[in-house]
């Protein structure tokens, strides 16, 4: 007996396998197009948003005060103690490690607010904290809130204002409100040095 092969396409309606082809281009296409939203959709979800602390201008104001300072009185005078000021979380804050002459220490974090348009210190030591905001005036970083003393939990009002001047130095001049006598009194009034190991090797650069 015979047994042969048989094109079942012979049995099949007229038109049918014209439409079957076309219906399998169709199915192609649409399942090529979900693979390209699928694939668009998991590289946008792999690609993170430009970091803006990178691209505002405005977080880089305070970037004269970054440095390794030694710090004596603006009149002149023994030093007063040593700061170091970085920039930290990939330019988006400025980061200050203060050490006195005595050994005391206190910190800060410095950071601008793109949503207010103003920079922010708060500044921790033993006893005391500071609270100010403010922004880039005359050419220096001028910024006022208050300073908390916790020991008689007062809170007075402070101004601070850091300058920039034309030989590399800084001055960092604080005022603290006295109501007593209803005028600003000096809190302190430093001017800022780079050591000169870091000032050597930033002139390299």
């Amino acid at each position: 007996m015979f047994v042969g092969f048989v094109d079942s396409s012979l049995y099949l309606p007229i038109g049918w396998v014209e439409k079957w082809g076309i219906w399998m281009i169709k199915a192609t296409t649409v399942a090529t197009a979900i693979s390209l939203l699928i694939a668009s959709g998991t590289a946008a979800q792999q690609t993170p948003p430009p970091n803006p602390c990178a691209t505002d201008d405005n977080f880089r104001s305070f970037d004269f005060w970054v440095g390794e300072w030694e710090v004596t009185p603006w009149a002149g005078g023994a030093i007063a103690g040593h700061n170091k000021i970085e920039v930290i979380e990939n330019g988006c804050a400025v980061h200050e490690s203060w050490t006195n002459s005595q050994g005391g220490t206190g910190r800060s974090i410095n950071y601008y607010n793109p949503n207010t348009d103003k920079w922010r210190q708060i500044w921790v030591s033993t006893g005391y904290s500071i609270d100010i905001e403010g922004g880039i005036k005359d050419g220096a970083m001028a910024l006022e809130g208050e300073i908390h003393y916790y020991g008689n939990k007062t809170s007075l009002p402070m101004r601070a204002k850091w300058t920039p001047q034309e030989d590399g130095t800084v001055r960092q001049f604080f005022e603290q409100w006295n109501p007593q006598t209803e005028v600003w009194d000096i809190w302190f009034d430093g001017k800022y040095t780079r050591q000169k190991a870091v000032a050597a090797i930033i002139g390299q650069k």
